[in-house]
C-alpha cells in the first residue's frame, strides 16, 4: 500500500525571484485587485471556483494548488473541488450561478472559432445571476488570475509553500 504525503510537498524551486523585488507596485496592484474582487457582491466561493478553472486552462499547477487549497480551508468537499475539470459534466455540484461563472471563464479563455467568445445568450443567463456590480466583479476576479497567470507560468513559483518563500531566494 502507498503512502501519502500529509503535508505539501516543497518542490522545486522557483526560476524567479519574488517579483515584487523588481516591480515593487506589485504589492498595491495585487492589494487593489483583490479588494476590488473581494468586494462582497459575489460569494468568495464562486471567485475560488473560478479561479480554479482558470489555473487549469492555463495549466497551472500553481494556481490549481493554491485555489483547492482556500476551497478546502473554506470547508469546500472535496468533491465540488475535483468536479471543476469537467463541471459541464457535473452541473449537480454547482449552482446556476456557480456554473454561469465556471462558462465565463471557458468562454473568456478558450476561443471559439464559431463566433464571439461572451454571446448574448450567455450574457443573459449571467444577468439573471448577477446584478451589474457582482458582473463586473466576478470580471475583475477572472482578471486578476489572468493578470498574474504570466508571471506564474513564467516564473513557476513553488505550491505548497507560504507566500513570500514560494519563490527563487
Amino acid at each position: 500500500m502507498t503512502e501519502h504525503a500529509t503535508t505539501a510537498p516543497s518542490g522545486p524551486e522557483s526560476r524567479l525571484s519574488d517579483p515584487s523585488t523588481f516591480v515593487p507596485e506589485l504589492g498595491a496592484i495585487a492589494g487593489g485587485m483583490t479588494k476590488a474582487a473581494e468586494n462582497g457582491s459575489v460569494p468568495r466561493t464562486t471567485i475560488l471556483l473560478a479561479q480554479l478553472r482558470i489555473g487549469q486552462l492555463i495549466g497551472s499547477t500553481y494556481h490549481t494548488v493554491v485555489q483547492s487549497g482556500h476551497l478546502r480551508e473554506d470547508g469546500e468537499p472535496e468533491e465540488r473541488i475535483t468536479a471543476v475539470a469537467s463541471w459541464r459534466d457535473a452541473p449537480h455540484y454547482f449552482t446556476g450561478a456557480e456554473l454561469v461563472a465556471l462558462e465565463l471563464v471557458d468562454a473568456i479563455l478558450t476561443p471559439n472559432p464559431s463566433g464571439e467568445r461572451v454571446p448574448d445568450e450567455l450574457f443573459a443567463r449571467a444577468s439573471a445571476h448577477y446584478d451589474e456590480k457582482a458582473l463586473v466583479t466576478l470580471c475583475m476576479a477572472i482578471g486578476r488570475s489572468c493578470f498574474f497567470a504570466p508571471i506564474t507560468l513564467v516564473g513557476k513559483p513553488s505550491p505548497g509553500r507560504a507566500p513570500g518563500e514560494n519563490w527563487r531566494k
